[in-house]
This record gives C-alpha cells, sequence and structure tokens, in this order.
C-alpha cells in the first residue's frame, strides 16, 4: 500500500472537483485509464480521492517501489498476474517510474480483462515512448492540467474569480500555490515548482544533459508570449544548433511546459505560417523563470500574461468539455493577426486577447475579405469567462 507523505495538503486539494470526478465513468474494463499530465497538478489526490470512495477492492502501488518495478517490468507473466490477483482494481501512482510499464500493463489487461486499471504518470511516460505501441486500443487517457477556472468553481463563485483574477495571472493555478495563503508563500512554492520538477523528465532523458541552455530556452521563450519565434535567432543567442533547438521544443511540449500554436492559412499568399508561437502551461511557472512577480498594475507584460492565460483557459475548457478544434494564430506578412484561430464544425472562430479595450475592436480587412463567414471576438477581462466557464 503507498501513502502519500504530504497528506496534508492532499486534504486541502480535495476541496476542489476536478474536472473527470467521479472517476468511474470513465473506467473500462479491458482498458488502461492513464491519468496523465505535468507533476505536482494533482494527479495523486485525484486518484486517492476516487479509491477512498469506491466500493472495489483494490490494491494501490507506487512506482517508487522498488519491488514493484521489479514485477511489472519483468514480462513474466507468472509473477506479474500473480501480483495483480484477488483484485477488482489496481492503481499504481508514478508508474512513469517503472521500466517498460506499458508491456506490463499489456499483459495485466489482456490476461486479466475483468480487472480495473488506473495509472498516474507524468510527461517521462511520453518522452519514453512507455505506453503507446504496447497499449494500443488499451487504454483511455484523461490529461489533467493545473487548475482551471471551471475547477475553481467548486469553491469559488463567478464574481469572486473575476475578483482573484489577477492574482491568477501572476501567480498561476498549481493546486499548491493557490492552496497557499501568502504571496510569500506563493512566490516560494511556484519558483519550488519551477526549479525542481519544470525539466525533471526531460533531464532524465538520455539524450538531454544541458540544464542550463533548457531553462535558457525557456527564458527566451518567456519573453516572447504572443510572439513568432525564431528558431535560427534563438539558436543563434543560445549558441545551439536549429536541430538541437527543434528537438528542445519538442521535448519541452511532450512535459507540459509550453504549448505550440502554428500559423493558419487557406487563401492569401501572404498569410503567416512557417512560424509559430509558444504559450506556457501555467502563468506561474512563466513568471517564476523571469523572477517576476510584480502586481498587474506594476508591470509592462500584461498583455502577454492575459494573453497566455486565455490561451490555456481555453485549451482546459476544450479539453475537459469535448470540445474539439483545430487551433492556430492567424498573421499576415502587413502585420494584421489575430492571436487564436479555432476552427470548429468546419467555421472558423478568430479570437484578439486584449487586457484593456479603449475602443471598439474590429475583424482585420484581410480575414474579413479572405473568410467573410468567419467569427470574431475580442476576449477582455469583462467577458473571459463565457470564454472558459460551463
Amino acid at each position: 500500500m503507498f501513502f502519500d507523505k504530504n497528506k496534508e495538503l492532499m486534504y486541502s486539494e480535495s476541496m476542489f472537483t476536478r474536472a473527470y470526478e467521479p472517476l468511474d465513468s470513465n473506467l473500462q474494463l479491458g482498458k488502461v485509464l492513464l491519468i496523465y499530465g505535468p507533476r505536482r497538478v494533482g494527479k495523486t489526490t485525484l486518484l486517492q480521492s476516487f479509491l477512498k470512495g469506491t466500493s472495489l477492492k483494490y490494491k494501490l502501488d507506487s512506482g517508487d517501489n522498488i519491488r514493484a518495478q521489479e514485477v511489472l517490468s519483468s514480462q513474466d507473466f507468472k509473477q506479474i498476474l500473480s501480483y495483480a490477483e484477488g483484485y477488482e482494481l489496481l492503481a499504481i501512482d508514478e508508474a512513469q517510474n517503472i521500466p517498460n510499464i506499458g508491456m506490463g500493463l499489456k499483459i495485466i489487461v489482456d490476461q486479466l480483462p475483468e480487472l480495473r486499471v488506473i495509472v498516474t504518470g507524468s510527461s517521462s511516460f511520453e518522452l519514453a515512448g512507455q505506453v503507446g505501441e504496447p497499449l494500443t486500443g488499451r487504454k483511455r487517457t484523461l490529461t489533467l492540467y493545473p487548475l482551471a477556472q471551471s475547477e475553481l468553481l467548486s469553491v469559488h463563485n463567478r464574481f469572486e474569480l473575476k475578483e482573484q483574477l489577477e492574482e491568477y495571472l501572476v501567480f498561476g493555478a498549481y493546486p499548491e500555490v493557490v492552496l497557499s495563503s501568502t504571496q510569500k508563500e506563493k512566490i516560494e512554492v511556484i519558483t519550488e515548482i519551477a526549479n525542481s520538477y519544470l525539466v525533471k523528465d526531460i533531464l532524465a532523458f538520455d539524450r538531454v544533459k544541458n540544464s542550463k541552455t533548457l531553462l535558457d530556452l525557456l527564458k527566451l521563450l518567456a519573453f516572447q508570449v504572443g510572439s513568432e519565434v525564431s528558431l535560427t535567432e534563438i539558436g543563434t543567442q543560445l549558441g545551439v544548433d536549429y536541430k538541437t533547438i527543434q528537438r528542445y521544443l519538442d521535448l519541452l511540449e511532450k512535459a507540459f511546459v509550453i504549448i505550440r500554436l502554428g500559423g493558419f492559412s487557406r487563401n492569401l499568399r501572404n498569410e503567416v505560417t512557417n512560424k509559430a508561437k509558444y504559450y506556457f502551461m501555467d502563468n506561474g511557472i512563466r513568471n517564476a523563470l523571469v523572477a517576476q512577480f510584480n502586481s498587474v498594475d506594476k508591470r509592462n507584460d500584461i498583455g502577454q500574461l492575459w494573453e497566455n492565460f486565455v490561451f490555456i483557459e481555453r485549451l482546459k475548457h476544450r479539453t475537459y468539455y469535448s470540445m474539439y478544434a483545430n487551433l492556430y494564430f492567424w498573421r499576415t506578412y502587413d502585420r494584421q493577426e489575430i492571436d487564436m484561430v479555432e476552427e470548429r464544425d468546419g467555421i472558423l472562430h478568430g479570437y484578439e486577447a486584449k487586457w484593456s479595450v479603449g475602443k471598439t475592436i474590429n475583424a482585420p480587412k484581410n480575414w474579413v475579405g479572405a473568410y467573410p463567414e468567419a467569427k470574431f471576438e475580442v476576449i477582455t477581462p469583462e467577458n473571459y469567462q463565457k470564454f472558459v466557464l460551463p
């Protein structure tokens, strides 16, 4: 049996109703339920909250358990089946720490079809390709992010969320940060997450050795939120070749640190598509990287913070409410632009994120001319809740 030493924190985290609760509806016989996402976002809390209320006879183990590592990575049918025998549910926390865990889970699912299986894992699952091929057709994946505005509704009402908006812009929404009672504590917690956990999975990956280059790359991206990024220019600044930068960006995206947004083009010759923009999974992480926690009224990057916040909260909303869309930004070489474009059900929806709006903002002329059926909306602190809340 595995117990988390942070029981007090976990109890506090359980105040929030997470998007996938109750987990019962996502459990399927013959499939592994994989709860996947960045470190420190509450995967363990979600799992233990479910186990606390289930009537199923379960076994809870940890990927940190040496014996579990030995058994589940052995590919020894007799040993693995004996390990799971007699239970209705097998739950493994931090399963990414078990070598070849995908093959071990495949054996369990194939040989014990009446056993329900839940595992939690951080980004190294994806980095090492541990569960992809072995569990093809045998898994259901739920991605858990830092607390969404919709999840915070389980504790606060809409008025209170809006009152606290500036805190989320500066400190982000990791559960430990949200639960911290003072600004000093929030800064300490998010700084520790950024320094100790952010690239932990990537640095454990064999082909990445230089943590300084990774962190320097992230700092450069932090100053370019909402802007197109030139990999060649970044490589020159860091003294690293283009392909290495490209590989590091791919790893950072798989590790849930950043999100890439490509350019949209369909009709116009002068639409920009050869560059990308990068957003951070959490505003607090972005601010920790540049050691900037000033209040909103004392910042010159509030536009970037707002755009990052809107982008990420919309991402959580689409994920948790099964809103399927292709996602882009749009810009022409003469600098007409739209921050975010969603292509849903064959219709284009353009969204511009503005912290402060002094006058009416209309859709760019080239956008209207090229896509006359497309929608356009400006997302501000006054109307953002309809964009990110159910």
